[in-house]
């Protein structure tokens, strides 16, 4: 079962500001909502709120509810004002129980009800977007420096692919199970500091360790390798890096930063020059500066300097909010970021802002 469910207390993480003070209602909101299925905390909180985000600062929890971390369909969600500040009340559905066998089927009391963990609704709709979350990392320019590397497929083999085998040659002295192999890309470097971020290590595939056999070299070996999974050909010289667990559950809590963010999109997973909705970028600015996953941030273009006639000078106009995007991976410096909304085609070196 994967554990991402919508969890109440997802969105409770510090949002650093007053943001009751903040919170804006849809002017289309509904008094009271039934949950759907299919529906995703991300819809429903946009279908009151202007900034889904601000969800846990209209969140009432109801004492009497049991578990009221997860919201399932059927469950009424009802808007209602306490000392004049919005809120909305939980009330429980039929779907958000599962009675015992010994249980009167027509009363549904503390005693007999269990929540149905499995049928709690997401907060973002996993299938849809899972296709384009990265396994892309962030590493250290020298990072390839003495990391194993592809050296032949099967039958000598210069592109591989899914379900074949790989020769791999470098230092196995410490071996793992698994392994990514992934491609050196662009070393990202901030334009108006000059520092480098990083590079860009492109995700190419995965492979299992198979067989190591001595290399001519004392401290070289060769490994066998099986292609589990590729999102690209494998090409000779590609390096291995040890596997990580898409750890996506920290995605999936949206939450304002609480820190002030000024950054850049520096770069787009595939390279392209616009960037639209479910698009991955990076970044310039990762937990040394204080983004967490789930930060959600807007996205602005910048406005252009035209020239004033009557004042025979040049002024910059305002920059425009232009989309939305959720932070699902941070490095030091950079981080990794999901576009969610575009309402017009953007690029890199478009602003990032704070929502």
């Amino acid at each position: 079962m994967r554990k991402i469910i919508l969890v109440a207390t997802l969105l409770l993480a510090a949002i650093g500001l007053h943001a009751q003070d903040d919170v804006r209602l849809n002017p289309d909101h509904p008094d009271v909502y039934v949950v759907q299925r299919g529906d995703t905390l991300w819809d429903i909180s946009g279908r009151f709120l202007t900034q889904p985000w601000f969800w846990p600062e209209i969140w009432q929890v109801n004492p009497q509810v049991e578990n009221p971390h997860l919201i399932y369909p059927g469950d009424r969600l009802r808007l209602i004002y306490v000392a004049g500040q919005p809120q909305l009340q939980l009330e429980r559905g039929p779907q958000a129980y599962k009675l015992s066998p010994v249980a009167d089927a027509s009363r549904l009391t503390p005693q007999v009800r269990r929540e149905a963990i499995d049928d709690a609704i997401p907060a973002l709709p996993l299938d849809a977007i899972n296709a384009f979350l990265s396994r892309t990392r962030i590493v250290a320019p020298n990072a390839f420096e003495g990391t194993p590397y592809v050296i032949s497929g099967a039958d000598q083999r210069i592109l591989m692919g899914a379900g074949e085998k790989l020769y791999a040659r470098g230092d196995f002295r410490t071996p793992l199970a698994s392994y990514g192999i992934y491609r050196p890309g662009e070393v990202y470097t901030d334009p108006y500091t000059g520092e480098v971020l990083g590079m860009k290590a492109l995700d190419v595939g995965s492979v299992d360790l198979y067989q190591l056999d001595p290399d001519n070299r004392q401290d070289f070996a060769i490994a066998t390798m099986h292609i589990t999974r590729t999102s690209r050909e494998i090409r000779l010289e590609d390096r291995l890096l040890p596997a990580e667990e898409r750890a996506i559950e920290a995605f999936f809590q949206p939450s304002a930063p609480s820190v002030a963010v000024d950054g850049l999109i520096m770069g787009v997973e595939e390279g392209v020059t616009q960037i639209g909705k479910f698009d991955v970028v990076a970044i310039n600015r990762g937990f040394r500066e204080g983004i967490a996953s789930g930060n959600v941030l807007a996205i602005y273009k910048r406005g252009a300097t035209v020239r004033d006639r009557i004042e025979r000078d040049e002024v910059k106009l305002p920059d425009e909010r232009a989309g939305i995007m959720m932070v699902f991976r941070t490095f030091e410096k950079m981080s990794l970021a999901l576009v969610l909304e575009a309402d017009r085609p953007l690029e890199v070196m478009d602003l990032v802002r704070n929502p």
